[in-house]
């Protein structure tokens, strides 16, 4: 019987291993004609195939025999048959050698697959929570950069593009740091001009439209209540929709951009897709520096931000004052831009600035740095902080569930009994993203925890932000709430902008458009953003056993004067109720801010 003679060894597709034996008689280490063969055999199949894929491409028509494919095997099989040569000559007379068996090949393979996984994985081990304070210690300026990009990439040219992209940013970054968000008073004096030119054209069209204005107006906000009461009945919804569209524009007046903004996020929950609407995955197509512009003529524009984070750092000084340590339990991120005007003012205090360390908490982001956001954040502070003499540490902590983390945790243990230090605790606009009693059945609610665990730090003062509203369970009131609310802030916008100006529109298209997207598309867990009236804010901290504060006067007084400084709009509103320091619109409260200690604790500011 005739023994059918074995195949040849395939090449191995990894090409710095060697190749895999085939179980056979032999058994036997391959003789030097014998792995000359394999060699040229497996490069006359590796060309083949490249040549084969040439084809595929439309470029090139190879044939097998073709001349200069004879002449590249030739060549390689020369330079392979001689080094293959002398390996044979050493080893033909190693019987003892054992040979590499094809599991022992696979597990190299996967080794060395695993390696290369590796350099794809951060290098550093802080990939949720930056386990001590730290001071960086680049020194050559503001570093505000896509963090997982660069890891990945590093040296490639893709990674050198996205830091030339970010070079602009990282500048303005640190102008705005500087000037606490400000504009020139030629950027002021320019969009005076822009909006008085602007008004006087819009008298002119007010005198002849006044009526049909007025009554398209009523008109709008009746069509869009009707169509979020007809939400199941999907013709008649989307007959109402499209009269509305006809009215809508993204760059008309106030009323004509919010019909627009809310038409999209009506649009997406009649579709019925919630969070995995392509309306709700896409993201902004503005890059970060015009973003950071937009943000800018915002702050300079309205009072919003400002006076919340000028109220919350004058709290934060007075708690600090004669302490050599500030601890900062911060919930959420804000660009970082509340905290280079606190770290101004610790810096010119009597007696030097205190030793300030932040502890920023934010929800993870994407990818293989989770904390990555919060520690650019971090640094670009640093930065700021050593230019102003200001000793400053940071610690990043990134985390979907913040009911989670406590004074355990943070390591507060130490400050609060540190007669020398002060423990504060800061959340501005942030605590409206945890899920409340109509999302979670347990009790108590992730929002209630979080209150406990505050309390649980004992801070000298815990201030408080929150958004005004009323997004009950029930979609017909939430909707009617998200249009009251979005009526006051595309006013203001269209009292302190001009219509035409694109950064007012990558705000409403930007930042406003995902918030009510959001609001009106998603249900349950997929809607983040749930606003409480801070009346409800306050009997819930009262429940988790914290104590409201009285107002300072001396805060409340240089808050109002530092917004009559800047000249804002005289429709803006500030107002006092019982601890709360109001923020408004034309008589519609929007944003509310009070301070907060433990119920057992005697401390006031």
């Amino acid at each position: 019987m005739d023994l059918v003679e074995p195949p040849p060894q395939s090449p191995s597709i990894f090409l710095d291993l060697p190749p895999t034996p085939h179980d056979g008689s032999g058994g036997g280490v391959p003789t030097s004609e014998q792995q000359q063969e394999e060699d040229v055999a497996g490069l006359k199949h590796i060309a083949r195939m490249l040549m084969e894929e040439e084809v595929l491409d439309g470029r090139f028509s190879w044939h097998e025999d073709h001349p200069a494919l004879l002449h590249a095997q030739q060549s390689l099989a020369q330079i392979i048959s001689s080094s293959s040569s002398s390996d044979a000559m050493e080893t033909a007379g190693a019987e003892h050698r054992v040979r590499i068996s094809s599991t022992d090949l696979l597990n190299m393979a996967f080794l060395r697959g695993r390696e290369e996984a590796s350099k794809l994985l951060p290098r550093d081990d802080r990939l949720v929570i930056s386990p001590e304070p730290h001071i960086p210690c680049a020194t050559n300026g503001l570093r505000l950069r896509l963090p997982e990009t660069e890891d990945v990439e590093t040296g490639s040219g893709r990674a050198s593009k996205l830091m030339a992209m970010a070079a602009p940013a990282d500048e303005m970054i640190a102008r705005m740091m500087a000037s606490d968000c400000e504009l020139s008073e030629e950027e002021m004096e320019d969009l005076r001009a822009a909006m008085a030119d602007e008004a006087a054209t819009r008298d002119v069209w007010r005198r002849r439209r006044r009526r049909r204005k007025q009554q398209q107006a009523v008109d709008m906000r009746a069509l869009l209540v009707h169509c979020a009461q007809a939400v199941d009945d999907r013709r008649g919804a989307r007959e109402l929709l499209r009269q509305v569209r006809q009215h809508a524009s993204p760059t008309g007046d106030a009323t004509q951009r919010l019909a627009h903004c809310l038409a999209e996020a009506l649009e997406a929950r009649l579709a019925g897709t919630g969070s995995g609407s392509p309306l709700l995955m896409a993201t902004p197509t503005t890059n970060r520096a015009e973003f950071l512009k937009a943000y800018r003529i915002f702050v300079a524009t309205c009072c919003f931000e400002k006076v919340a984070f000028m109220f919350a750092n004058l709290t934060i000084c007075r708690a600090a004052a004669g302490r050599a340590r500030l601890h900062v339990v911060d919930y959420g991120l804000h660009l970082g831009f509340q905290w280079p005007g606190l770290l101004r003012w610790l810096a010119a205090r009597d007696g030097g600035p205190p030793e300030v360390t932040i502890t920023f908490i934010d929800l993870p982001q994407p990818g293989f740095r989770p904390a990555g956001r919060i520690e650019e954040t971090g640094r670009s502070l640093s930065n700021y902080a050593r230019d102003i003499g200001v000793p400053f540490k940071f610690r990043a902590i990134a985390a979907a569930r913040w009911d989670a983390i406590g004074a355990e945790e943070l390591g507060l243990g130490v400050a609060v009994d540190d007669p020398g230090a002060v423990v504060v605790v800061n959340s501005l606009f942030k605590l409206e993203t945890l899920a409340d009693d109509s999302v979670v059945v347990d009790c108590p609610s992730p929002r209630d925890r979080v209150l406990g665990g505050i309390r649980g730090m004992r801070p000298a003062v815990f201030t408080h932000g929150v958004v005004h509203g009323f997004h009950g369970s029930s979609f017909p009131t939430r909707f009617r709430e998200a249009l009251f609310y979005y009526s006051a802030v595309f006013d203001v916008l269209d009292a302190t902008m001009p219509r035409g100006s694109e950064l007012r529109r990558v705000l409403e298209r930007d930042v406003l458009g995902p918030c009510a997207l959001n609001v009106i598309a998603c249900e349950g867990r997929d809607r983040t953003d749930r606003f409480d009236s801070y009346k409800q804010w306050q009997l819930r901290s009262r429940r988790a056993g914290l104590r409201l504060l009285p107002l300072d006067r001396e805060v409340v007084g240089e808050v109002r004067d530092d917004v009559r400084k800047h000249r804002y709009h005289r429709d803006f509103v500030i107002s006092e109720d019982h601890g709360w320091l109001l923020q408004g619109w034309k008589g519609r409260v929007l944003y509310a801010h009070a301070n907060w200690v433990a119920d057992d604790d005697d401390h006031t500011l």
